[in-house]
C-alpha cells in the first residue's frame, strides 16, 4: 500500500485461511528478553466486558510468558488520539496501544515512533488474518500495526421499533430511508440517535455521504494530495445539508453523547427510544452495556448505508474501521509477542465475546452467531470498494477540521461550501 492510504481497494475478503495460530512470536515465548519485563498497555474501553477482557488476555499471557507483566490502562476514547500523541511526542509512549491507522499511523511512522513488525509477525497469525486486513497496518510494504477487529459502520437499529412504525423492510435507497425517518417520527419515536456532542458521529453521515457521492479513485488520491476540489465533495454536503433539513435526529443532538450512559446516542437505541444509529460494528457491544439487563439488545438489526443517486460511489462500497494494536518504537520484544497472542483464534473468540463485534481472525469469526454481525460481515466481503474512517485516513489536522465542521453543518452555523473550504484549508497546513 501506497504510504498515507488507509483506503483498502477489491474484494476485501474476511473468510479466508486456515491452521493454527502459536501464542508466541518465531522467536517463542518471550523470545530474545533480558529478565523480567513489564509491558504498559493503552486500549479504550470503558464498559465491564471490554475491561475484563483486557486484564484477563493481559494475565492469561502473563501465565504463558511468566517474565511479563502487563499493566493494563484505560483511556476514553475521545481523549485517546490526544493523549497518545502528547505522549509519543514526550518520549513516554505506552508499549502497546491501539491503532487506528491511515494518516495518523503515519505520522507516527513518519517521526520514528512506531516498532517496525515486518517478518514478526507469526506465519499463522499472518494465515489466519486476511491481506487486506493486514495492510490496513501497513505502510510502504511495511507492517506497523497488528489488527485486532473488523468495524464497517452502517445503520443499527431496533426491529421492534421498526415494527411499531409499521417499516417492513429496511431502507436501501435515501428515498426509503426519508420515509423511515417520517414513519418513525409518525410513531412518536425519534428516528435517529446521534451524539453530536463528540462530532465524529456526526461526522461518519458526511464521510458515508462522500463515500456514495465520491469515485474510490478520488477518494484514494485524496489521501496523498490533500486535494479536496473535486466537486463530488460539495456533493456530498450539500446531500447531508439536506438529509439534516428532514430533521431527523434525536431533541438535542448536538449536546448528547455517543456512549457514555442512557441518554447517549446508543443509549437511546438500546433503550428503544431511537429507531437507529450510523456506527461502526463496535456499536452492539456498546448498546449492550446500555440496556436495561446490561444484555445484548435481542431485536438488533444492520443495514448497509443506503444509496444515493447521481454519485460516482461503487454501489456497495463500504466504510469503517480495523482496530489494531502497536508496539512503540522502544517498547521490549515481547511486545510482539503479545501482539501474536493477541491474533490467536481462542483470544480473538473471547474478543468477539467481550465486545460483540467481528473479530478479524477467520477461525475465530466461525464463532459468530449474531445475524447482524453475519450481516457486516458479509456486506463487508462482498464490498467492490472499502474505505477506513475519513478522518483517520486523512489524518489528525484534516480530520479534525472535518468533525468540527460537519457538526457546524448540522447545527445550521455553517453551509456546505463552509464545510468544504474548511477541509480544504486544514489540508493546506497539515
Amino acid at each position: 500500500m501506497g504510504k498515507l492510504s488507509k483506503v483498502l481497494a477489491g474484494s476485501a475478503a474476511l473468510l479466508m485461511g486456515a491452521g493454527l495460530l502459536t501464542a508466541c512470536s518465531p522467536g517463542g515465548s518471550g523470545g530474545g528478553t533480558d529478565g523480567d519485563q513489564s509491558l504498559t498497555l493503552w486500549q479504550n474501553s470503558t464498559t465491564g466486558p471490554g475491561q475484563e477482557f483486557w486484564k484477563k488476555t493481559a494475565a492469561d499471557f502473563t501465565k504463558k510468558n511468566p517474565s511479563v507483566k502487563i499493566d493494563v490502562q484505560t483511556v476514553q476514547n475521545e481523549d485517546f488520539d490526544s493523549k497518545l500523541q502528547t505522549a509519543l511526542n514526550s518520549g513516554d509512549a505506552p508499549d502497546v496501544f491501539l491503532q487506528r491507522g491511515g494518516g495518523k499511523m503515519a505520522a507516527m511512522v513518519s517521526a520514528g515512533q512506531l516498532m517496525d513488525l515486518t517478518g514478526k509477525l507469526s506465519d499463522s497469525a499472518t494465515k489466519e488474518i486476511s491481506k487486506a486486513s493486514i495492510e490496513a497496518g501497513t505502510i510502504d510494504g511495511k507492517v506497523y500495526s497488528m489488527p485486532v477487529s473488523v468495524l464497517p459502520g452502517g445503520l443499527w437499529y431496533s426491529q421492534d421499533v421498526f415494527d411499531k412504525a409499521g417499516i417492513t423492510s429496511t431502507p436501501t435507497t435515501m428515498d426509503e430511508l426519508d420515509s423511515a425517518v417520517s414513519a418513525l417520527k409518525a410513531s412518536g419515536v425519534q428516528p435517529v440517535a446521534l451524539g453530536g456532542k463528540d462530532a465524529w458521529p456526526a461526522a461518519h453521515w458526511f464521510f458515508f455521504f462522500a463515500l456514495r457521492a465520491c469515485s474510490s479513485d478520488t477518494l484514494s488520491k485524496a489521501a496523498e494530495t490533500r486535494d479536496f476540489s473535486d466537486g463530488c465533495w460539495l456533493d456530498a454536503a450539500k446531500n447531508l445539508a439536506a438529509f439534516r433539513d428532514t430533521q431527523p435526529f434525536n431533541t438535542g443532538f448536538l449536546t448528547t453523547s455517543a456512549q457514555q450512559g442512557a441518554g447517549s446516542s446508543a443509549g437511546l437505541l438500546a433503550n428503544h427510544e431511537a429507531g437507529m444509529e450510523l456506527m461502526g460494528a463496535w456499536d452492539p457491544g456498546v448498546i449492550a452495556s446500555l440496556t436495561p439487563d446490561q444484555k445484548p439488545l435481542p431485536d438488533l438489526g444492520w443495514f448497509p448505508f443506503p444509496a444515493v443517486t447521481g454519485g460516482d460511489g461503487k454501489p456497495g462500497a463500504i466504510m469503517g474501521g480495523i482496530d489494531g494494536y502497536s508496539c512503540s518504537a522502544g517498547a521490549p520484544a515481547s511486545c510482539v509477542d503479545f501482539l501474536n497472542y493477541l491474533a490467536t483464534s481462542d483470544v480473538q473468540k473471547e474478543y468477539y465475546a467481550a465486545f460483540n463485534a467481528p473479530p478479524v481472525n477467520t477461525v475465530a469469526q466461525e464463532a459468530v452467531t449474531e445475524p447482524y454481525l453475519k450481516s457486516v460481515i458479509s456486506a463487508y466481503n462482498d464490498a467492490p470498494f472499502v474505505s477506513q474512517w475519513l478522518d483517520t485516513v486523512y489524518g489528525l489536522n484534516v480530520g479534525n477540521a472535518m468533525n468540527v465542521a460537519v457538526v457546524n453543518l448540522l447545527s445550521g452555523g455553517g453551509s456546505p461550501q463552509d464545510l468544504v473550504s474548511a477541509i480544504n484549508d486544514a489540508a493546506k497546513k497539515a
